[in-house]
């Protein structure tokens, strides 16, 4: 099943090798949410041992709730603030510089719209692509499938559906560009 859920295509979440990978996760996270502001280094371990990239000079706050872990990337000098929950059914890519508001949601799983598949739990995904110096505000979700351009801004609470693209500042539900940034 693994190999079904990194293809993006429909599978069974609670697969045995799936559900072994998701209590890694959930040991990793649960040490590294009972970590102190003094534990530098150990946080930095262990978010290295659970992303699948975890650039330098980079920082998430305690607490954090992943899904598997090995999906994401996080750039270098990235900063997520308390309560990232990152979905990583599907890969999310987070670039270099980015800020991360409190209480972010990064969301890539996808259920069937038919009743008889989604009662027989199955699943996809789609990717998440975060560009280079993104800003997203305290509250924002990304729904599966987004791409966010270099150098956005999304306020917080919004809600983004759609692609954003680079240079721009799009806030509410659906999230919608209302300022141009380029330079």
């Amino acid at each position: 099943m693994r190999e079904r859920m990194l293809a993006g295509e429909l599978y069974i979440a609670d697969d045995p090798e799936l559900a072994a990978d998701s209590i890694r996760a959930l040991e990793l996270t649960r040490e590294f949410n009972a970590t102190s502001v003094t534990d530098g280094p150990r946080r930095r371990r262990l978010l290295t041992d659970l992303l699948g990239r975890f650039g330098p000079d980079s920082e998430i706050r305690p607490p954090l709730q992943v899904d598997y872990g090995y999906q994401i990337t996080v750039g270098a000098r990235t900063f997520a603030n308390w309560g990232l929950i990152a979905a990583d059914v599907a890969r999310i890519m987070i670039g270099d510089d980015v800020q991360i508001g409190p209480n972010v949601q990064l969301l890539t799983p996808t259920h069937p719209i038919d009743p008889d598949p989604r009662r027989a739990k199955w699943e996809a995904a789609e990717p998440i692509t975060i560009g280079d110096n993104v800003w997203l505000g305290g509250g924002v979700i990304v729904l599966p499938g987004v791409s966010i351009g270099a150098n956005t801004v999304v306020g917080a609470g919004a809600v983004v559906v759609k692609d954003l693209p680079p240079y721009v500042v799009a806030v509410g539900n659906p999230a919608r560009v209302v300022k141009d940034l380029t330079p």
